[in-house]
């Protein structure tokens, strides 16, 4: 039998003193922690959740969020965590979706969690996230888990879910349609969490910084082997460069997971030499495409830290493929492998396939597809949808790539993404990495746009380096002498802004698409 909450029971007998969360001046130690996550299922179970109800999240990070990871399975129901960044409207369609009974909130959310609730009767309890009194028509979260921490365990020994049942609900963005609840398992959550530590080299006791939203599985998913390694969890409410540089120095972190655009918003910050780094170790990233000039940036800018990456989705819990500290070599024949994603996992079966699911030849592009014990369970409500993703007992990860003689994974991009030009298949991820390798290109972004005769040609955004100037002829010219000449943009834009990021901090490439096509600049382009 398993249950993962069951390892914070072991890690309170273990170490009961040795601190697992800290937030903002509160620091509980595994002991307390335990306790707590106790009581917060139990005034669940008060407040009638059922095995087998959704409670749902909607907040920053905070020791609370933490705790609810765990706390509902310990009674059977299933955690929902809901994006903040989503209006109130695609709030209320996930809500409709997953019908929770519960609704826990932020005290600067308590508006949006009235509208939620107004609109959604499923939910029957409003949870307000706070040590105070809260409104008047929510229950205080501490107040009421103080009143519960000397709970008998095992009156809830019957109602714990646990293996194969579903413990946390994430909805994905749901770019192209209505938004998908992917139900994640014990065993899928377990299996990851075990696995992917000792490939990126973490140790047991160390002090881990957790700025990344708790609503994506990204950051989520360092909750669960942070549990699994005894570590002690520095949590901010969100990513802020200053805040996180602090953290680093303030708590001497170990080891923090990153998107590419936080480490280049880390590395560009003007005070960024000015902060004691020396306690950390390692930086592990994945979520996004890491631009190979970035990389290569941080590597030389920290030379005494060690880098770890890790391609998944959450579908998968959300792990697949790790390159390892030890890969991130930019020597000799190595120096091609950061190109990568690194290799499989040893439970993961991964295959490149055609179309018709056809495994294909080492250095041919297709469709990566996996099965293993970290699939997920399927998306909620849609059979018809998990059926397809899950066609041939295999996951369809619509992600574009190849396997190289040494097992190594390489992504060409999204298979949605994928320009078709002319006839040919151009990736967008290939010609950002080249992209990225100009001085003048802080960041950048590819995608087609319609063309009469082409059907589509190939068109970059770009925001250049402070104090650089470059234009679009330089830039197309630089493509051209990396790749064939029908990959290269035909056109560029430059921005002085940031580049929009969607809510997992990746570009988004779809709002800079959308905002090109509806602006005059688009006839300009088009005419030329």
């Amino acid at each position: 039998m398993l249950r993962i909450a069951d390892h914070i029971t072991r890690q309170a007998h273990r170490h009961p003193d040795r601190p697992a969360v800290t937030f903002g001046r509160e620091i509980f130690t595994w002991a307390v922690f335990e306790k707590r996550c106790w009581g917060v299922a139990a005034m669940l179970h008060d407040l009638g959740i059922l095995p087998g109800d959704r409670v749902a999240y909607l907040g920053l990070n905070s020791h609370r969020y933490f705790e609810c990871y765990y706390a509902p399975s310990r009674i059977g129901a299933i955690l929902v965590p809901l994006n903040i960044r989503l209006s109130v409207a695609e709030l209320v369609e996930c809500v409709t979706d997953c019908t929770p009974k519960a609704l826990i909130v932020d005290p600067d959310l308590v508006n949006e969690g009235r509208s939620i609730a107004s609109a959604c009767p499923s939910i029957e309890v409003l949870i307000c996230g706070t040590s105070d009194q809260g409104p008047d028509d929510m229950c205080s979260y501490d107040q009421i888990v103080g009143q519960h921490q000397s709970v008998d365990p095992r009156c809830f020994n019957e109602l714990a879910s646990q293996d194969s049942d579903t413990i946390i609900i994430f909805y994905t963005s749901g770019t192209t349609g209505r938004a998908k609840g992917v139900m994640l398992s014990h065993t899928g959550l377990f299996t990851n969490a075990i696995g992917v530590p000792p490939l990126f080299g973490l140790r047991e006791g160390e002090t881990h910084l957790l700025a990344g939203p708790m609503f994506h599985l990204g950051a989520g998913s360092r909750v669960y082997s942070a549990l699994m390694l005894g570590a002690h969890t520095v949590l901010l409410p969100k990513f802020d460069v200053a805040q996180a540089l602090m953290a680093i120095e303030q708590h001497r972190i170990n080891v923090i997971v990153l998107v590419p655009t936080m480490l280049a918003m880390l590395l560009e910050h003007p005070q960024f030499g000015e902060f004691d780094l020396s306690s950390l170790r390692l930086i592990t990233y994945g979520a996004a495409p890491m631009p190979i000039a970035l990389l290569e940036r941080a590597m030389v800018t920290l030379p005494d830290i060690q880098f770890g990456q890790a391609y998944g989705m959450t579908e998968v819990s959300p792990v697949l493929t790790v390159l390892t500290p030890d890969e991130h070599d930019p020597i000799g024949r190595a120096a091609n492998r950061l190109t990568s994603v690194g290799r499989p996992l040893s439970y993961v079966d991964l295959r490149v396939v055609d179309s018709t699911d056809r495994p294909l030849e080492h250095g041919e592009t297709g469709e990566i597809i996996v099965r293993g014990p970290n699939v997920m369970n399927g998306y909620w409500k849609q059979p018809e949808l998990t059926a397809e993703a899950l066609r041939g007992g295999f996951f369809h990860t619509g992600d574009a790539g190849y396997l190289d003689e040494d097992g190594f994974v390489y992504l060409v991009g999204r298979l949605k993404e994928m320009i078709i030009t002319g006839a040919e298949n151009v990736y967008p991820i290939e010609i950002e990495n080249v992209l990225s390798q100009h001085p003048a290109v802080a960041a950048c972004a590819v995608f087609g746009l319609p063309d009469d005769f082409w059907g589509e040609t190939v068109h970059a955004v770009v925001r250049s380096k402070a104090g650089t100037a470059t234009d679009e002829a330089t830039l197309i010219e630089h493509c051209r002498s990396h790749l064939a000449h029908y990959k290269c943009p035909r056109t560029v834009s430059f921005r002085s802004e940031a580049m929009p990021l969607s809510s997992s901090n990746k570009i988004d490439k779809s709002a800079l698409r959308q905002s090109l096509l509806n602006s005059r600049e688009f006839s300009t382009i088009t005419d030329t």
